[in-house]
């Protein structure tokens, strides 16, 4: 070759993939899992890690372990200390090195049993374990029926902001077992109510008037009422999810109230659950949309009284400090030229477009610092 000379190589990398899954809303699905997996759910892989938390281990997490080794199948079981602070670097980096001691190799798939911090942790290590092994999605509470665990989005939280490190990993298929609920403290059944909410203040009108009326069902663990919520969450979700994978557009809609709950949550230390925290960055945005006119007075206040009634917090607690949590608010992930951008719905069971493909508005800092001076 001359110089100056050059060779090029044109790499020709198209690709159809078809990422779609199952979900499936019942009771007790531990045997529909054990005879999925047989089926070759995950392919010819004989290999599971099962990854759960520290409450979830001795309710479900050890039980699904010891039913996929009762089947033929190896298994270990692979437990996190609970709560929002786990979902770290540091703790993937435990489960990939754990599963390595154990001997787990590309031949494997991640079985993820627990609330939102197992499903989002547990997708990412599979998506990275290896270059990627199979997982399946087993949820336990409200909240990551009602998001987490639908969707693909799996992530960590870092000191600077949550969600911010991660991929779009899709599940092979997400398993919602209501049963579970049963066992949820009131206060996680109160922080999945919040994701429930949001989905209904901007995707279905019928189901805010279902929850006005009948939400103390879901705290009662009523059968019919908790079934009605799991269906109408996934429907939401899927509707958007089907449109925009990669949330390249209309996905930003499931951000709805996450610009100040996810600051909030963050500058909180994780002493709030996400669902409180979004609960309090739901009361903004509607209260900022009326200030806007994207949104009446009475209807505003309907979702601020359907917050309390779900027993979430719609005000900012006191040992936060509010001008910490303004700057917080450029880590949000829809920040754009470092302007901030927030989703608003439309009244109820609607969002508001900005243009085409743009469901996000630019928002002043002094226009949200004062609305959170007054939560």
């Amino acid at each position: 070759m001359q110089d100056g000379e050059k060779v090029k190589f044109y790499c020709e990398l198209k690709k159809v993939v078809d990422d779609s899954y199952d979900i499936e809303i019942g009771h007790n699905l531990y045997n529909n899992l054990i005879e999925d997996l047989k089926n070759g759910l995950c392919g010819k892989v004989k290999k599971f890690a099962v990854v759960t938390d520290s409450i979830v281990a001795d309710l479900y997490g050890r039980k699904i372990h010891e039913m996929i080794k009762s089947a033929g199948f190896a298994s270990d079981l692979f437990v996190i200390p609970e709560g929002e602070k786990s979902k770290t670097r540091q703790m993937k980096e435990f489960v990939e090195d754990s599963m390595l001691e154990k001997g787990y190799r590309r031949d494997c798939a991640v079985i993820a049993v627990g609330g939102g911090v197992v499903t989002d942790l547990s997708g990412f290590v599979a998506g990275t374990f290896g270059r990627g092994v199979p997982f399946v999605n087993y949820a336990t509470t409200l909240l990551s029926a009602a998001d987490a665990s639908v969707g693909g989005k799996t992530a960590v939280d870092t000191p600077l902001a949550t969600n911010l490190i991660g991929m779009f990993n899709q599940p092979k298929k997400v398993y919602l077992d209501i049963d579970t609920w049963k066992t949820l403290p009131e206060r996680q059944l109160s922080s999945g109510l919040s994701e429930t909410i949001k989905h209904a203040c901007l995707g279905d009108a019928e189901m805010f008037e279902y929850l006005e009326a009948d939400i103390e069902k879901i705290f009662d663990n009523d059968i019919k009422a908790c079934e009605y919520i799991a269906e109408k969450n996934c429907a939401v979700k899927y509707q958007v999810v089907m449109q925009d994978e990669r949330e390249s557009g209309l996905r930003e809609i499931l951000n709805l109230g996450h610009t100040v709950g996810r600051a909030v949550e963050t500058v909180s230390g994780y002493e709030l659950l996400h669902g409180e925290a979004l609960a309090i960055g739901m009361i903004a945005q509607v209260k900022l949309g009326e200030k806007l006119g994207f949104i009446s007075s009475e209807n505003a206040q309907r979702v601020i009284d359907l917050y309390k009634r779900a027993r979430l917090p719609v005000r900012i607690p006191d040992y936060i400090d509010k001008a910490e949590l303004v700057k917080k608010l450029y880590t949000d992930k829809k920040v754009r030229d470092g302007k901030l951008r927030f989703v608003f719905q439309k009244e109820i069971g609607d969002v508001m477009q900005f243009g085409e493909n743009n469901f996000a508005k630019e928002i002043s800092e002094p226009e949200i610092a004062q609305i959170i001076e007054e939560l």
